[in-house]
């Protein structure tokens, strides 16, 4: 531990001065004006009390800020934002010195400790920086991107009289600046800065925004003779990555959360997902870049987003985009709805896509499915013996062919043939029997206007047979049932240590065996090549047989469950049936027709993405074994990380020999600084805001979420919030509050007494899961899962898309 001048701190030096003080040093070396000051190093040595004084009179002595400065702090992934202490107007020898100890001690205070935690940071270290006081007039902080909307070409200025404590700590209330980058500061009337020194201001955010290459969280003062110091500069952390910069203003819609998928997807799993679909829309008779078969899909802080914006500026399209997106729910349906009315958005002459392939396209399909569709009306049972047979002949032709193979061998299969039969223009003939399912599952809703309500027309559905993932589900219940007489083993050993133990052979025979053979391909995330099967690890399989194993109840057993909703939807048949026909003679024995049908195809619905599965588990096991040559040859750090490269950066590896190691780890450090995001916007505009919030909201009654109607039904317990279904706990009779759901949520759905996520459309897994076991679910409710606590009572309704907090606090 030694104090070093701040003029001769760099960014280099983060390890030996900390976050705070390499950020000021960075300052002075730009040329900006910052109080002069000194930074005790990190290290465990004793305090160099005298160096310390001699540094500290070095400074004239008088007031002076005594600041933490931890190594893991002001980084670009956390900011540590009053975590650790600060101490003001410090005065003295023996004052100076408690001071430094107390804010060396405050390294590992609970609160610290805890944020490192859930940021992910092992060890630190804490240096501190002395520094001069400003006597100022007015101070503050400024954020050189609006951090609520996210906006990159605005700031947002907060400033007090005086000292800027009262900002920092929010005990005053502040005079509130938004300043455009590039227009004239507005007018300040009664306010404590000036238009010129909100200039001034936006001229020293922008100069910092640039040296430090990302926008700034800084700290600021002007003293009595007008002149700006700057205190302190940090990366904004809690912003959400900029779109790419295209140079016009775009509008992105995210995707992921209709597969129920907010976590990041690997490079791999992206490229994968862009090889598919060249794949189809070239079989389909579209022209495709094959250097990127869909460049309208692009990924942003890693999620899937879609490039909406020319459909939005095509006066034809965006009349007819409203109805299109009710999948996305109310939020999105709006927040686009809101962006229409943007003059960048005004409506501009030519299409989103070549009138000629749109044609192509449609002579292509129209034959096969007119034909499928009325053989699969016609013939329901023989249209669903036609489909697994197509998804046996997807598996089959999933096969890669026999050993040896070299990686260029591997690489060519995945590319050229892994993806070939399930990405065929009628994937084997499946597609048919499922699009005649989803079209009679929505038949009736427009039939029966005025004749059955939302939440009949749910029951209907209820129970639906033919579903691979209830079908799933209820298998893993079987296996449950078989582990009951091994219950103590099961219910109380961690999950991970069951998978290791499953691994070794070391484990009772409970079926899990040929539950894997038929599911094993599946898990959370599932459609990104980059994320573990269950085959890979069995742990969430464990956790959710011990929540199983919790159910005392056999009235609540899933089978029971299940067999009670189908019951239910066969009964609410007929009694609509009858009142159909008394009303609408004609339009009722259609409903009818279309709902019993509905029962012997709709739940092929979940059968397209399980027929995907095969195709990315046999181009999974190609990529690894890649990936672990690329490894022995030096060109990757280890074979996993193969999945965060794209397919010609892997094909740069197996042929020329290019070092993919540095590429790679970058990217596996920020999937992983991407997995601990919890919020990610649903509509992104290109220069990074946040659509949702522009746009105006609904009023809100007191104690009531509003979100959007999922499955019909209400139930009042307990909640559980859950962010990742890998190792979750779930008690029966609780209520779960997820982010979003994919089929790799769905075992949970089985002991469970409801449903609420923060995104999700109805014909999403989660919803369309929820309503076959006959539990209530309510999608679209923002910010669900920081709104709720577990263990608070909430009563929801399904039909009515609400969520009420009920009156006491949630168990400690």
């Amino acid at each position: 531990m030694r104090p070093i001048p701040l003029p001769e701190i760099d960014s280099s030096m983060i390890e030996l001065v900390g976050g705070k003080a390499a950020g000021l040093g960075e300052m002075i070396r730009a040329g900006e004006r910052v109080p002069a000051g000194f930074c005790l190093t990190a290290g465990s040595g004793p305090l160099p009390e005298e160096e310390l004084l001699r540094a500290y009179r070095g400074l004239g002595g008088g007031p002076v800020a005594v600041r933490s400065s931890a190594t893991a702090e002001d980084l670009p992934e956390a900011s540590f934002a009053g975590q650790q202490d600060t101490y003001l107007d410090v005065e003295g020898p023996g004052p100076l010195l408690d001071a430094v100890r107390r804010c060396l001690d405050s390294l590992n205070t609970e609160r610290a400790v805890a944020y490192r935690a859930r940021a992910g940071i092992g060890e630190a270290a804490m240096a501190v920086v002395v520094q001069r006081m400003i006597d100022s007039v007015a101070a503050g902080v400024m954020f050189t991107a609006d951090p609520i909307a996210g906006c990159r070409t605005r700031m947002v200025v907060d400033a007090v009289p005086g000292p800027g404590t009262g900002v920092v700590d929010g005990t005053a209330v502040p005079d509130h600046y938004v300043i455009g980058h590039r227009t004239p500061p507005p007018a300040a009337p009664g306010g404590c800065l000036s238009g010129g020194r909100l200039a001034e201001l936006r001229d020293a955010g922008l100069r910092l925004q640039r040296h430090f290459g990302s926008p700034q969280d800084v700290e600021w003062a002007f003293d009595a003779d007008g002149t700006l110091w700057l205190l302190q500069s940090r990366p904004i952390t809690t912003l959400f990555p900029a779109p790419p910069d295209t140079g016009d203003t775009r509008l992105y819609l995210e995707l992921g959360h209709l597969q129920g998928m907010l976590r990041p997807i690997t490079p791999m799993g992206l490229s994968m997902i862009k090889l598919g679909a060249g794949m189809w829309f070239t079989g389909a008779g579209a022209r495709v870049d094959p250097r990127d078969p869909l460049p309208r899909l692009i990924t942003i802080g890693g999620r899937l987003y879609f490039d909406l914006t020319d459909f939005v500026r095509n006066a034809y399209l965006r009349r007819r985009l409203r109805a299109s997106l009710e999948v996305y729910g109310p939020r999105m349906q709006g927040a686009v709805e809101f962006m229409m009315g943007d003059p960048r958005f005004a409506p501009r002459r030519g299409l989103p896509f070549r009138l000629g392939d749109a044609a192509r396209m449609a002579l292509r399909l129209a034959p096969g499915a007119v034909a499928g569709l009325a053989a699969s009306l016609a013939r329901p049972d023989a249209a669903r013996a036609r489909a697994h047979r197509a998804l046996a002949e997807i598996e089959r032709r999933a096969t890669p062919p026999p050993e040896p193979l070299t990686s260029a061998d591997r690489l060519r299969w995945v590319v050229e043939e892994s993806h070939r039969a399930v990405m065929s223009v009628d994937m084997q003939g499946l597609v048919w029997p499922l699009a005649a399912g989803m079209l009679l599952g929505a038949a009736p809703s427009a039939l029966l206007g005025g004749v059955a309500t939302g939440e009949e027309l749910d029951a209907v559905l209820g129970g639906m047979p033919y579903n691979v993932t209830t079908e799933m589900d209820l298998a893993l219940w079987r296996v449950a049932s078989a582990a009951r007489q091994h219950r103590d083993l099961f219910a109380t050993t961690p999950p991970e240590e069951l998978a290791a133990r499953y691994r070794a052979g070391d484990l009772p025979d409970i079926g899990l065996a040929e539950f894997l053979a038929r599911y094993g391909v599946r898990a959370a995330a599932e459609v990104d090549v980059g994320v573990p099967r269950w085959e890979d690890d069995p742990a969430p399989l464990f956790a959710t047989i011990a929540n199983y194993l919790r159910l005392e109840d056999p009235e609540l057993a899933p089978d029971r469950r299940f067999a009670r909703a189908a019951a239910g939807a066969e009964q609410m048949i007929g009694t609509l049936a009858r009142r159909a026909r008394r009303a609408r003679p004609v339009r009722g024995r259609l409903a009818t027709f279309c709902m019993r049908r509905a029962r012997k195809l709709t739940g092929l619905r979940e059968l397209a993405k399980f027929a995907w599965l095969p195709a990315l588990r046999a181009a999974r096991h190609q990529l690894l074994a890649i990936g672990a040559d690329l490894a022995a040859r030096g060109l990757l750090e280890r074979g996993g990380d193969i999945m965060f490269l794209d397919l010609s950066e892997v094909r740069a590896a197996v042929h020329r020999g290019a070092d993919q190691r540095d590429l790679a780890a970058a990217r596996r450090a920020e999937y992983e600084r991407e997995l601990r995001r919890v919020i990610v916007p649903g509509a992104l505009l290109s220069d990074g805001t946040d659509v949702e919030a522009l746009a105006p909201r609904e009023p809100a009654e007191e104690g009531v979420l509003r979100g959007m109607a999922g499955a019909a039904g209400r139930a009042t317990g307990r909640a559980r919030v859950i962010h990742d279904p890998a190792g979750a706990h779930i008690e029966p009779g609780e209520i779960l509050v997820a982010p979003t759901t994919d089929p790799g949520w769905t075992p949970l759905f089985m002991t469970t007494a409801g449903l609420v996520t923060e995104t999700g459309s109805p014909v999403a897994h989660g919803p369309t899961v929820a309503r076959e076991y006959g539990i209530p679910a309510v999608i679209c409710v923002r910010d669900a899962t920081r709104e709720i606590e577990t263990g608070r009572l909430i009563t929801i309704d399904g039909g009515a898309g609400t969520v009420r907090l009920e009156p006491g606090d949630p168990p400690p």
